[in-house]
C-alpha cells in the first residue's frame, strides 16, 4: 500500500512537474480589445477559446476595453503587451506625444475601411452628405467619426456643422429622440443600436465614409516596442493564430458568437451575430480589403490617411506614416489568403 501511493504520488508530482514546464514555456501575453466583449471581438476570443493560442506556444489573456484611445495609452503604458485599436487614433498618439518612451506599433490591419459613417433618420429629410450643412450633429468627443468628420465634411463640401457631446450609451437615444439631426459612429454598432430603440432599419439614412471619399483604415492590431524587439516570434506566432481564427469566424459567424456569450453571458447572441456579419461585411472582407490583402496595408494610402489626420486632428507635430506601421511580422501571404471571394 505504502509503495503503491508512493508510486501515485510521484506520477502526479510528475504530472504536475510537466504542466508546470508546459505552462511556463507559454510565452503571456495580455491583450486590450478596443470595446466591449460584443461581436467583433469573436475575432480575437475564437483563436483563445479554440485552443490557436495555446498551440502556439502563448498564454493570451483577451480584456474588455472602453475606446480606441484607452487601448492605445494602456498598450504605451505597457499595461498591455499588445491591443486593438483606431489607426487614427494611434497615429494621434504619435503625433501628440513625440517623446513618449514606448509608442505602440502597428502590425497588422483587421478593418481595412473605417467602420464611421454618418446616421440619421429617414424623416429628417437628410439624405446625402451635402444635406448635413447648418445641421446639429451628435458622438461623444472621442468617437473615431467625430474625429475624423474634418475629413469627411472637405471631401463633400459640408459646412456650419454644430456638435453636441454625451456619453456612448445616450447617442442613439438622442438621434431617436431628436435631440440632434445626426450622429457619427461605427456603423455595426449605431445603426444596431438604433434599431434596438425602436426604428426599422429602413427608416435609416447611413452614410459610410469609405463610400463618400474617405479612405481611412480603420482597426489594427498595435504592440509595444518592447515585445516585437525582445520576442518578435511571439508576435509572429499571435499574428498567425489570430488569421487562423479569423477564417473561421468569417465562416461560421453564429458559432463564432459562442465565445463571446461564454466572456459575457447577457449578450443578445442573434444581435451580436448581425453585428459581427455586419462587420465582416463592411470592413473585414470589402473590395479595398480583397484588392489589398487581409492583414497589410498600402503606403500612398497609409500615407495620405497619415498626412489627413495630421490636418483634422490638428496634431503637434506631423504623423510620419513609418513610424507607426511595421508589417515585417506578417504572417505569409498564403496563410494570409483568408478573404473568400464575393
Amino acid at each position: 500500500m505504502t509503495k503503491r501511493f508512493f508510486l501515485q504520488a510521484s506520477a502526479a508530482t510528475a504530472l504536475t512537474l510537466a504542466c508546470s514546464l508546459a505552462s511556463a514555456q507559454n510565452t503571456p501575453i495580455k491583450f486590450q480589445l478596443d470595446w466591449r466583449f460584443e461581436g467583433p471581438a469573436a475575432l480575437f476570443l475564437v483563436p483563445a477559446a479554440k485552443g490557436y493560442f495555446k498551440d502556439a506556444k502563448l498564454d493570451v489573456t483577451v480584456d474588455a476595453g472602453n475606446g480606441s484611445g484607452g487601448a492605445v495609452t494602456r498598450v504605451a503604458s505597457g499595461t498591455y503587451d499588445m491591443g486593438f485599436a483606431d489607426l487614427a487614433a494611434l497615429m494621434e498618439f504619435h503625433a501628440n506625444n513625440p517623446d513618449a518612451p514606448n509608442k505602440p506599433v502597428a502590425v497588422m490591419m483587421v478593418y481595412n475601411n473605417t467602420p464611421a459613417s454618418v446616421m440619421a433618420l429617414k424623416k429628417s429629410g437628410i439624405k446625402t452628405p451635402a444635406d448635413l450643412s447648418g445641421k446639429k450633429l451628435g458622438a461623444p468627443v472621442f468617437d473615431a467619426g467625430r474625429r475624423a468628420f474634418p475629413i469627411f465634411a472637405k471631401a463633400n463640401g459640408v459646412s456650419n456643422v454644430a456638435w453636441t457631446a454625451m456619453d456612448p450609451p445616450l447617442r442613439e437615444t438622442m438621434l431617436v429622440r431628436g435631440d440632434v439631426d445626426a450622429i457619427t459612429g461605427f456603423t455595426f454598432t449605431s445603426l444596431l443600436n438604433i434599431e434596438a430603440r425602436g426604428v426599422k432599419a429602413e427608416d435609416v439614412v447611413v452614410l459610410p465614409y469609405p463610400d463618400f471619399g474617405v479612405k481611412l483604415y480603420g482597426n489594427v492590431i498595435i504592440a509595444t516596442p518592447k515585445i516585437l524587439k525582445e520576442n518578435p516570434a511571439a508576435v509572429k506566432a499571435f499574428l498567425s493564430a489570430f488569421t487562423k481564427g479569423v477564417k473561421d469566424v468569417i465562416a461560421q459567424p453564429a458559432a463564432a458568437i459562442e465565445s463571446v456569450k461564454a466572456r459575457d453571458g447577457i449578450i443578445n447572441a442573434e444581435l451580436e451575430t448581425r453585428r459581427l456579419k455586419l462587420a465582416i461585411d463592411t470592413v473585414i472582407n470589402s473590395a479595398d480589403a480583397r484588392a489589398e490583402g487581409f492583414g497589410q496595408v498600402k503606403g500612398p494610402r497609409l500615407s495620405l490617411m497619415a498626412s489627413q489626420v495630421s490636418d483634422a486632428f490638428n496634431t503637434k507635430t506631423r504623423i510620419n506614416p513609418d513610424a507607426v506601421w511595421n508589417g515585417s511580422f506578417l504572417p505569409s501571404a498564403k496563410e494570409l489568403d483568408i478573404l473568400p471571394k464575393k
